[in-house]
């Protein structure tokens, strides 16, 4: 697929396989990612067996926009400029989830780490519901760079993929802690704050 010109076609296939309760394999601008609708346990819970997880780690999950964000998290005042400067883009934002977002199995604590990649696919992915964004990649392993390398890493346990060739980025998003008045940076990836 084009990932400046997304097939519609192709699209609402894939949104039709999330709604459904598949996974899907798809491209961000940093990794390609493993997508599950967060809605739906059974989804969330082949992840973490795909990925051979920890049941206890959160996943990040990617919506469409600072709206959708603002849905299913808190974001403190002082914070909301930094999100509106860097998203989209390569940064994971962990903040205090909404309940609407499920305690049991996205994330056993009350923070999320939530995404807005600067992807058409990933953005026309997320428009109506949230979905998981963990690299596609067994745990504590390297993460690859096409779908065939990554699939035959993951033994294809994915019902969609969505290919766009080899991704640019060699680094996984930052993950920047913004619960508190101070950001934390958890983890230095493809993008940089100053």
């Amino acid at each position: 697929m084009n990932p400046e010109d997304p097939d519609e076609e192709s699209i609402n296939k894939a949104i039709d396989v999330l709604f459904s309760g598949g996974v899907i394999l798809y491209p961000t601008d940093t990794v390609y990612g493993l997508g599950a609708n967060v809605f739906n346990q059974d989804a969330v819970e082949r992840i973490y067996k795909i990925k051979n997880r920890d049941f206890n780690k959160p996943l990040s999950v990617s919506v469409s926009s600072i709206n959708d964000l603002l849905l299913i998290a808190e974001v403190r005042i002082e914070h909301r400029s930094l999100l509106i400067d860097k998203l989209p883009g390569p940064f994971t934002f962990v903040l205090y989830r909404n309940p609407v977002i499920p305690d049991d199995y996205i994330s056993s604590s009350k923070k999320i780490g939530v995404r807005i990649p600067n992807s058409k696919i990933a953005t026309k992915l997320s428009q109506i519901f949230p979905i998981t964004s963990t690299s596609a990649n067994l745990s504590s392993k390297e993460t690859l760079k096409t779908p065939k390398k990554i699939a035959k890493q993951l033994n294809a346990d994915v019902d969609l993929a969505i290919d766009v060739g080899s991704l640019a980025s060699e680094k996984a998003s930052t993950v920047v802690d913004i619960t508190k008045k101070d950001y934390n940076i958890l983890r230095q990836g493809a993008g940089f704050i100053q």
